[in-house]
């Protein structure tokens, strides 16, 4: 734990990439084959399950600080970080023999089915017996909210250098759904057996936001242009009779979306596809919102499958036959892909193929990006007819062009405090229009202003309170501001009836009182 904790903190400290790959490579090289694993698995998001609710560490640590709660929870939201907080109040008291980071994990698991009075004991004890560092790093696990900031590129690029190992076959093998609990680091990372890797998806590639330069100093022959369309970002693996369908964020979903069973048996065996989940129904691309239905749901039900039948768009193929294809240029890939899909998809098959376009002028592409409105789609994608399936997210191959948002004034209603270095500052904000003469909250944004703006805005919020709900301030409806989204659909849940998807503040609308802001009504028709 103590290597551990050196390690963190030698990555906080410092801004540069050099640096913090080069102390996670001398970690990688020097620690347990064990702790390695679990210091992989919490830098890739894999934490154990929390043992212990905060509100009783909250408790605990007041008193060991001998502070009363109020002050302790007054502590507590200046910092914005409650493993940070007891870290610093509480103090060391004896220099007590830390374990492993796979040891402490393991004593951290070993806590569930404990009683409260156990609990405490082997808490108090940990923290009493800690440095501040090692303090704050068994708290963030602790808690379940480990999250430090390092890249799942910059961890597999560090832990290449340490073992001598491809960077690109360190960041396929660690895909998927696995845990230290399952597995070992020589099975996982070193010897893997491909019998255990069926259902191992591909990372996938990214795309980054379209550069004016592209337009200007490149041939748009040299690019496949395709809709980028408004779904959920998924691989479809079918391999040894059986299929698997995992989302971006590594999540296993093939229980969500049961329709895709059938291609177990129908598609070739060792086939790989890269696509977009989107609602279909009625021979139409359905909202995003009606995709999020069927996220939402443990179980799926026939009637749900009627509802919101959904499709994969697929727009690549990553393995064919059982070969990795990758580094295939695209347009040969798509062309794999597309005599695929001609073969052997039926009408009631869940697939759809994503066209490519050609177009012979910048001008041509850019009326074809005004025509996603009507196609239900975000944008365009260009991707360069030669790249390779990279990994992960690399300028050049792949470029995204969203359509301009969709934007609406609104009132400031609402706000709260934020969190790290904008502790002090109140920086979250809740948005509202009117209806007829009572404001409607509709959306939340926390980003699109300047240093400066925000700290004038927390000077009124501060001076402009109207009632205070635990720590969130309402405020005197003054303020007007333009708010960015980037789609829009109809919802039950909300009390304007409707849904926004990213919204953003775009300016300070400095030239409008409160009362010249927008309606629900014209909110709504941008439904339209």
């Amino acid at each position: 734990m103590k290597r551990f904790a050196a390690l963190i903190e030698q990555l906080d400290n410092s801004n540069k990439t050099n640096v913090k790959v080069a102390a996670l490579t001398a970690y990688f090289e020097k620690a347990p084959k064990k702790d390695v694993l679990w210091a992989v698995a919490l830098f890739s998001h894999r934490r154990p399950s929390r043992p212990i609710n905060t509100t009783l560490m909250r408790e605990w640590a007041a008193e060991v600080a001998q502070l009363p709660p109020w002050l302790f929870e007054e502590t507590y939201h200046i910092v914005g970080d409650l493993a940070e907080t007891i870290a610093l109040l509480v103090q060391q008291k004896s220099n007590g023999t830390t374990s492993s980071l796979s040891q402490c994990i393991q004593e951290i698991i070993d806590l569930k089915p404990k009683t409260e009075e156990e609990k405490k004991e082997y808490i108090l004890k940990q923290w009493e017996s800690f440095t501040t560092s090692e303090r704050f790093v068994f708290n963030k696990i602790l808690t379940g909210g480990f999250r430090i900031g390092i890249s799942q590129k910059l961890m597999t690029r560090a832990l290449s250098k340490a073992l001598g190992i491809d960077q690109n076959i360190i960041a396929h093998r660690l895909m998927g759904q696995w845990s230290p609990l399952t597995t070992t680091f020589d099975k996982l990372i070193l010897y893997p057996n491909p019998e255990d890797q069926i259902a191992q998806p591909y990372p996938f590639f990214l795309a980054y936001a379209l550069e004016d330069s592209i337009m200007k100093n490149e041939n748009c022959n040299d690019y496949r242009i395709e809709h980028k369309w408004d779904g959920m970002r998924a691989q479809l693996i079918l391999r040894k009779g059986k299929h698997f369908l995992w989302s971006r964020g590594e999540e296993l979903i093939t229980d969500k979306f049961p329709e895709f069973a059938c291609l177990a048996e129908t598609f070739p065996e060792g086939t790989v596809l890269d696509g977009e989940l989107i609602p279909y129904n009625d021979n139409q691309i359905g909202y995003f919102n009606a995709l999020q239905k069927r996220i939402g749901r443990k179980t799926i039900s026939q009637k749900l499958l009627q509802e919101i039948p959904i499709r994969l768009m697929l727009y690549d193929i990553l393995e064919w036959n059982g070969k990795d294809i990758r580094s295939l240029p695209l347009y040969k890939r798509q062309t794999i892909l597309a005599k695929l899909y001609k073969n052997y998809s039926t009408k009631n098959m869940p697939l759809l193929l994503s066209e490519p376009m050609t177009f012979s002028s910048w001008d041509e592409v850019t009326k074809e990006r005004e025509r996603a409105f009507e196609k239900r789609s975000e944008g365009i994608m260009l991707k360069r007819k030669n790249a390779p399936y990279e990994v992960g997210r690399k300028k050049g191959g792949w470029w995204k062009w969203k359509s301009n948002p969709k934007t609406i004034d609104a009132v400031l209603t609402y706000a709260m405090r934020g969190h790290g270095r904008r502790t002090n500052l109140y920086t979250d904000y809740t948005f509202a229009l009117w209806e007829g003469d009572e404001l409607v909250t509709f959306a939340k944004a926390y980003s699109g202003l300047t240093d400066a703006e925000i700290k004038k805005i927390d000077r009124f919020v501060k001076q402009n309170t109207i009632d205070r709900f635990g720590p969130v301030k309402q405020v005197k409806p003054e303020l007007v501001f333009e708010i960015a989204f980037e789609g829009i659909a109809a919802s039950t849940r909300h009390k304007s009836g409707v849904a926004v998807r990213f919204p953003r503040i775009l300016r300070w609308r400095h030239d409008k009182k409160s009362n010249e802001a927008n309606s629900l009504v014209d909110l709504k028709k941008l439904l339209l």
